[in-house]
């Protein structure tokens, strides 16, 4: 006989582990299939422990910039083996806060892969091969994603590596190939030219970080330059060799010259693929494209009682995004089955802002100045310097700039867009400010604290009006 419950949740990863719990906070008997570990991609290979990479790289660029805060620091070196150890103890630390979250609400998680074999059943594998029926009136799919290979270059994990790869090096880089400019492929750029790797990147497109704004990403290669890596866009990678000594890529510029260079290492990070394959999707006719499971703003699929989330679905492929339809597709479930004190909204994704962890750091939340012209906006654009801005000269990071985009006619933000140190925590005000509807006005009458960072997004917003204070 299958184990039945209300809902059953296919993948725990920050999507998957969110929408169980607001399920079981709302009465319903809900449980967990998760083939790997507890929190998913996100949490054990992804966000958190890069973070914690990131965060010693940052340590380890402070300590070497030590004589511009007065401070003396002698033969500096970094022990790249306790840095990974660092990174996943942080790792497991957080996959038991996930366990004792699931016991803590009373939801079952079974160990195994999971497969629809029909509507609302499941049969689940465990690692010793043993099966397990399980049934719920409702099930939602966040088996999320992984990493894109090149065709012509699988990753090996020796010399080609992905995300994954990277954060658990034996060795460390000394010639680095990062192709793709994305989040991820900056943040792994970042982190390895801090620890020493002499670092190349290569990006298709005519500018890095291209979904930013053209000013962001303008500023960023500058800075990335700087420090000393190698930035190409326009360019790509034709081929690769990898041997036990290191690899040949065959590199074509956008002068349309090509040229094979050596690397150590090579960090391929052009995408993901979402991991919808063999799980029964197809069987029972769920609706996709390229793999991409389709969703209305509820996030229901074309089959009744079959929901996704997360980076199954179209993107951003965000972990909070993922998190939040979570929690959308709990709520609409709940209410499906009879609750009438739960009222999910879809979700906007023009709110949805997004993070690079980079060195600087790089924020943003809604329509670059270009995509709201597109549009059909007037705008009205503030910039505001870090320079300008007394807390960031005194911290040593007078870096970046935060650029605000209004509507001329409304007043309404339409889209922010940062450079700099700790603007991954500052962007949230925006956020808040692009759900709650308010306009330019709001903003400026707003007191913000001094000396504080986010004085610059009050400068920014008076700079759209010809009234900034501080240049």
């Amino acid at each position: 006989m299958a184990d039945v419950h209300d809902l059953i949740v296919l993948g725990s990863g920050p999507g998957g582990y969110v929408a169980a719990i607001r399920a079981a906070q709302l009465g319903l008997k809900t449980a967990i299939v998760e083939r790997e570990n507890l929190g998913g991609i996100c949490l054990n290979w992804g966000c958190i422990p890069t973070k914690a990479l990131l965060r010693s790289a940052e340590v380890f660029h402070n300590m070497k910039h030590a004589a511009s805060f007065g401070l003396k620091a002698e033969k500096i070196e970094a022990d790249l083996e306790a840095v990974v150890k660092r990174s996943r103890g942080v790792a497991k630390q957080l996959n038991q806060g996930v366990t004792h979250l699931m016991k803590k609400n009373k939801i079952t998680v079974y160990m195994g892969t999971g497969v629809l074999t029909a509507p609302g059943k499941m049969t689940v594998t465990d690692k010793d091969g043993k099966k397990s029926e399980v049934a719920a009136k409702h099930i939602i799919v966040a088996t999320g994603a992984r990493a894109r290979d090149l065709p012509f270059a699988p990753a090996d994990g020796k010399r080609v590596w992905t995300y994954r790869h990277a954060m658990v090096p034996t060795e460390l880089p000394t010639d680095l190939l990062v192709i793709g400019s994305g989040a991820i492929g900056i943040e792994f750029a970042s982190f390895y030219n801090d620890m020493g790797a002499k670092v190349i990147v290569v990006e298709m497109l005519d500018r890095i970080v291209p979904v930013e704004d053209a000013d962001v990403s303008t500023f960023l290669e500058k800075s990335l330059t700087k420090q000393g890596m190698t930035i190409l866009t326009g360019a790509g990678v034709e081929g690769m060799k990898a041997d036990a000594k290191g690899v040949t890529a065959t590199i074509k510029t956008k002068d349309g010259k090509k040229a094979d260079h050596k690397f150590s290492h090579v960090i391929v990070a052009i995408g993901i693929v979402p991991n919808t394959e063999e799980i029964g999707l197809e069987q029972l006719g769920v609706k996709m494209d390229r793999g991409i499971i389709q969703v209305d703003g509820m996030l229901r699929t074309n089959v009744p009682g079959i929901w996704a989330i997360g980076d199954v679905t179209p993107g951003p492929w965000l972990a909070h995004k993922a998190s939040h339809e979570g929690v959308i597709a709990a709520e609409a479930i709940a209410q499906a089955l009879g609750n009438k004190d739960v009222h999910p909204h879809a979700m906007d994704k023009n709110n949805i802002p997004g993070c690079t962890y980079c060195h600087p750091q790089v924020a943003s939340v809604g329509l670059t100045e270009a995509k709201a012209k597109e549009a059909g906006y007037t705008v009205k654009v503030g910039n505001f310097p870090f320079i300008g801005n007394g807390k960031a000269i005194a911290l040593g990071e007078a870096e970046g700039f935060i650029k605000t985009v209004f509507d001329a006619k409304t007043g309404e933000l339409l889209g922010a867009h940062m450079i700099g140190a700790e603007v991954t925590e500052l962007i949230q005000g925006y956020t808040v400010g692009k759900q709650a509807e308010l306009v330019e006005q709001d903003f400026i009458q707003t007191v913000f604290p001094h000396p504080t960072l986010s004085e610059m997004m009050h400068e920014s917003v008076l700079g759209s009006q010809g009234r900034a204070l501080h240049i």
